[in-house]
């Protein structure tokens, strides 16, 4: 367990989580009054969550990469487990914190909604560690919720529905599919390259 604990040390752990903490901490504040969200409509999507979820993402990502980038790349560690593992996590995690806002407040989406977005965001955070380096993992997550929000309506064709996978109700199968290609596309990548140099 010696090994764990330095593991996460050395990726920030303590103060990625310290971060998605207050991050839910300050939406239940904000929300705990419901403001009228309780009668919402099933399937309806409040747009925080978007903002909620690509925020505990990005707090998460500052530990994909280490201290030293040479020791991230070195055989006698099995880094490829530790690093799927902790990628899985960062999607775990975002989504239980928002859910667990939910249990005690207002309802922002359904289950399947913050669940698809927390692993497809945690898939591009893993993939942007690769691509950029672990200092900006947050901006392929970060560059997708501007573009759900920003973007005009997409179509509720199947190239729409990949697109806005994020926006897209519960049991949209094209919306759900990118999530977990993303997902796992990202954390397999990242699990393989380790983060860039």
């Amino acid at each position: 367990m010696r090994w764990l604990m330095l593991y996460a040390r050395s990726r920030q752990v303590s103060t990625s989580a310290a971060a998605v903490a207050f991050t839910a901490l300050v939406v239940w504040a904000f929300n705990r009054g419901g403001g009228g969200t309780g009668a919402m409509d099933a399937d309806a999507i409040n747009p925080i969550v978007y903002f909620v979820l690509a925020a505990s993402v990005a707090a998460g990502s500052v530990g994909l990469g280490g201290q030293d980038p040479a020791l991230d790349r070195t055989a006698a560690i099995r880094w490829v487990p530790r690093r799927a593992a902790h990628a899985l996590l960062i999607g775990v995690v975002a989504g239980a914190a928002l859910l667990a806002v939910q249990a005690v407040g207002p309802r922002f989406a359904p289950t399947e909604v913050v669940v698809r977005d927390a692993a497809g965001l945690a898939g591009l955070a893993a993939f942007g560690t690769v691509l950029c380096g672990a200092h900006l993992a947050w901006t392929l997550p970060t560059a997708w919720l501007a573009f759900a929000v920003l973007s005009p309506p997409l179509p509720p064709n199947t190239v729409g529905k990949a697109f806005g996978w994020m926006s897209f109700p519960p049991g949209t199968e094209a919306s759900t599919w990118t999530a977990v290609a993303l997902l796992v596309t990202g954390a397999g990548a990242y699990a393989l390259a380790g983060p860039r140099r």
